[in-house]
Formats: C-alpha cells, sequence, structure tokens
C-alpha cells in the first residue's frame, strides 16, 4: 500500500458527538502504526461541522481517550469548522467548472423526484441539474449539489477490501452546500483530507460508501486521490454489532476497569490484524510489523477474557514505581485517602510484586492488596471464628513467640521459620493456614501465608496475632 516516493500521511478525524469509542480507538491506532510504520506522519481533525451536536465536553473525552492510549499526534490538530471558507472555495471551483449546481427543489419537490428516481432505477437526480438560475435567482435561497457522472462503472481499489465496484447511478447528486451555506461532511472531509497532504484513508468500512463519492469529487477538483484501506467493525462477543450491552464501550471505561494503555494498544492492534500467531507485542514490534494490507476483512469479536490476559501480561511487565502510582491511583478512586501516607506506599510496596501475578486488571490488584492495608482493630469473620478452637489459640501463641523470636523476616526467611514451626508442631499447613490466613487477611483475598508475613512486616503480623489470640 506504501508509495515509497510520497511521505505517508494518515489521520484520525472523529465527530466530537460523544465519547472515544474503542472502535475508533483501534482506528486511529492503525492509522498511527502505520504511519509510524512508514516513518511518515499520524494527523489528528475534528470534524466539528455540526455545531449543535459538537460539544467541548465530546472534545475533551477525545484528546483524554487519546492522550490515554499514548496515541500523540503530529503537527497542530485541524478543527474542520475552522476551514470552512477552504470547502466554500472548492465549491466555487467545482460551479465554474461545471462538475456543481445550484438546486432550488423545496423538501416536497425533493421527496417526489427521489421516488420518481428509484422507479427510474437510479439515484436522486434534481430538476436543475441542467438549467442555468438567473442572478435574482441565487439570491433565493438554495443548495449546492454535486454533478457526477449519471451512468459510469467506478472502481474503488482498497487495501484491505479489494476492488470495490459502484456505478454512479446508483449515487445521487449529493448536496455540498446546505442552504445556509455550510458545507456537508463529504465536502468537507475532501478538502481537508487534500490541505493537510493526507495519503492513505484508512477508516471503517461503514465509510466504503462515502469513498465512492469521495473519490468522484477528488476527480472534479483535479486532485489525486488517496489510497483507501476500509477496516471491518469490531463486533460483541456474540457476533452482534458492538452495543452498550455487551460492557465497556468508551476508551475511558477501559481505563477505568484497569486496564494498562500498553496493554490496550496491543489488544487493539491484534483485533482484526495479525503477525503470525504472535499474541503479545511490544509498541516497536507492532510499529515494525503493521501493514494495511494484513487487516483481515472480516469483522472481529471483542473477547475480553483476552483482553484479560493480555493486560495481565503487561502488569506483570509494568516498572515497579510506575505500577505503585497506577496502583495508588486505583485504591484512591475508591476513596481510600490514606494510601498515600509514606508508611502505606513502602506497604504496597512490599505487596505489589507478591500479588501481581494472580491480576488481570489493576482494579483486581487493587482488591489483592486490600489485605495489607486494613486498619487494626478490625473482626475476624465467622468462618476463622469457628477455627478458633482452644488447641488453635494455643498453636497461634507458640507461633507468635516463634515469630516474635525470628530475625530473618525476608520471603525466604518467613518461608524457612513457617516450616521450621510446621515441624516442630508435627503438623500440616491444613492444621494453621486457613485460620492463620483468616487472622492476617480480615477476611481479603490473600497469598501464601509466607507472601503474607513479607507483605506485612514483622511489626504488623505480630500485632494482627496480637489482637486475635491475646485479647
Amino acid at each position: 500500500m506504501t508509495d515509497k516516493t510520497t511521505q505517508v500521511v494518515t489521520r484520525f478525524a472523529p465527530s466530537p458527538t460523544g465519547y472515544l469509542h474503542i472502535g475508533g480507538a483501534r482506528t486511529a491506532l492503525f492509522n498511527w502504526l502505520y504511519a509510524r510504520h512508514t516513518g511518515g506522519k499520524f494527523l489528528i481533525r475534528i470534524e466539528d461541522t455540526d455545531r449543535e451536536r459538537s460539544t467541548p465536553a465530546a472534545v475533551d473525552a477525545i484528546f483524554e481517550g487519546l492522550d490515554w492510549l499514548g496515541l500523540k499526534g503530529d503537527g497542530e490538530v485541524v478543527f474542520q469548522h475552522s476551514r470552512e471558507q477552504n470547502h466554500k472555495d472548492a465549491v466555487t471551483a467545482l460551479l465554474k467548472a461545471g462538475r456543481a449546481y445550484a438546486c432550488f427543489m423545496t423538501a416536497e419537490e425533493t421527496d417526489a423526484a427521489r421516488e420518481e428516481a428509484r422507479a427510474a432505477g437510479h439515484a436522486l437526480r434534481s430538476s436543475w441539474r441542467d438549467r442555468t438560475p438567473t442572478a435574482e435567482q441565487l439570491q433565493q435561497p438554495h443548495v449546492v449539489r454535486f454533478k457526477g457522472p449519471l451512468d459510469e462503472p467506478l472502481l474503488i481499489g482498497d487495501a484491505v477490501q479489494g476492488e470495490v465496484r459502484f456505478n454512479t447511478k446508483d449515487l445521487d447528486d449529493l448536496v455540498l452546500l446546505r442552504s445556509d451555506g455550510t458545507p456537508t461532511y463529504n465536502l468537507a472531509v475532501v478538502v481537508d483530507d487534500h490541505d493537510m497532504g493526507v495519503t492513505h484513508i484508512i477508516r471503517g468500512d461503514d465509510h466504503l460508501n462515502n469513498a465512492a463519492r469521495q473519490s468522484l469529487i477528488y476527480t472534479a477538483l483535479g486532485w489525486d486521490v488517496p489510497k483507501f484501506a476500509h477496516i471491518p467493525l469490531i463486533h460483541g462477543p456474540d457476533g452482534a454489532k458492538l452495543s452498550k450491552r455487551h460492557g465497556a464501550q468508551a476508551v475511558g471505561d477501559y481505563a477505568e476497569l484497569g486496564y494498562l494503555p500498553e496493554a490496550m494498544r496491543n489488544y487493539l492492534a491484534r483485533l482484526g490484524w495479525s503477525h503470525g500467531d504472535d499474541e503479545i507485542f511490544s509498541d516497536e514490534q507492532a510499529i515494525g510489523w503493521f501493514d494495511v494490507a494484513d487487516i483481515n476483512r472480516a469483522p472481529s469479536r471483542l473477547d475480553f477474557a483476552k483482553l484479560g490476559s493480555v493486560n495481565a501480561h503487561w502488569i506483570r511487565e509494568c516498572e515497579s514505581e510506575r505500577l505503585l502510582g497506577l496502583v495508588t491511583g486505583a485504591l484512591r478512586h475508591r476513596g481510600q485517602t490514606h494510601v498515600d501516607a509514606p508508611e502505606t506506599q513502602e506497604v504496597l510496596r512490599r505487596t505489589l510484586p507478591l500479588v501481581k501475578e494472580r491480576a488481570q486488571t489493576l482494579v483486581q490488584l487493587a482488591d489483592l492488596v486490600q489485605f495489607a492495608l486494613i486498619e487494626r482493630p478490625f473482626g475476624l469473620d465467622e468462618k476463622t471464628k469457628g477455627l478458633m478452637t482452644e488447641e488453635t489459640v494455643a498453636r497461634l501463641k507458640r507461633l507468635h513467640e516463634t515469630l516474635s523470636a525470628w530475625g530473618d523476616w525476608s520471603m525466604e526467611g518467613s518461608d524457612m521459620v513457617l516450616k521450621n514451626f510446621l515441624e516442630n508442631e508435627g503438623i500440616g499447613m491444613g492444621k494453621v493456614g486457613p485460620v492463620l490466613r483468616g487472622i492476617l487477611s480480615g477476611g481479603h483475598p490473600a497469598p501464601d501465608i509466607s507472601k503474607v508475613f513479607t507483605s506485612l512486616g514483622q511489626a504488623e503480623t505480630l500485632a494482627r496475632l496480637d489482637t486475635a489470640v491475646f485479647l
């Protein structure tokens, strides 16, 4: 798909009418990857010509999603509404070239003409197509329509879909300028992509019909038509079009659910594109491997189990201090303000390496460290209370004495002291493990006992035992 004589320029051009959808995020990623792969540019344009539906909050949500994903554009962001004069200038050029015309049909006349055209086996053609309005008529409200070929084959070469055939008789004389003088989508997109130097348009296959209309406008203006790549949409796990019932849709939702941006990039890249059987790969590998020609033509299915597996890998790979900050943020989001205290940060530093292997998300990881963060005094759960027989209490007191005298509180040392204690008592872990876990964890999920010792430290371990067996 790459023309090596021309620098590749891709773009991501969302409409700011809502959040950044997961499908839009993948489109942005594919554009970013292809630009990086070819040494080109990745541009961002906000298509906000619909001023009523475009909101500042939606614009902010799009940038927040892109920032979280780590997809930075090259150069200034383009806001489409600010380029309205460029769009109008292009229409003036089309009018002069006889490739556009003023149309004065009313809404009722347009509906009737559409029905008549449908009966005749072609798309809408205005009765004004070959008429020359007077200067006085041009002062009246009217739209400007594109004057395309009436009945000609049209072939769109697509890097994903292959050769897609259209016929211009099925394409209506689309409106370029509305009666209030504002440009329409298909016109604005063509002008902006041309002026921004976009060479490759990578977008969802729901835009495939637009490619036919837009290619005609390019040709009418005497401009080169960019290379197209229309990628299949993302479906839910059941194969149906992705919707709210499938769960998280917005990029921000995935951030709040505890997924890492590098995991989302990894997973989304693999969602519809592949490099052999590779499932886990770095950004550098993805950039080196990515080619639009390798995108699958069939829709891909969102698989939360696979996403969780990918995220678990990147949690394990995450640098320690960064992971600490991320989990601290997740805990703070829950209202646990004490997590910023230096002593709590130290507990988390000890605990995270011990439990991160069991987590698929930051939310799960925040759950897995709760046992280390609970503050005394806390009560025993009913299951643990039921295990507190006289024999067990006596044994725990002896364990307390052993632990108090133990000097090596490392992981290996914790394993050793526990092993020695069990041998001296002549029992297996089953006799003391469940009750000890309940006492030390406050009923929260917790790792192996020796890891709990390491996480809590000697003083807190003994204090929790004290609370259970001496008070």
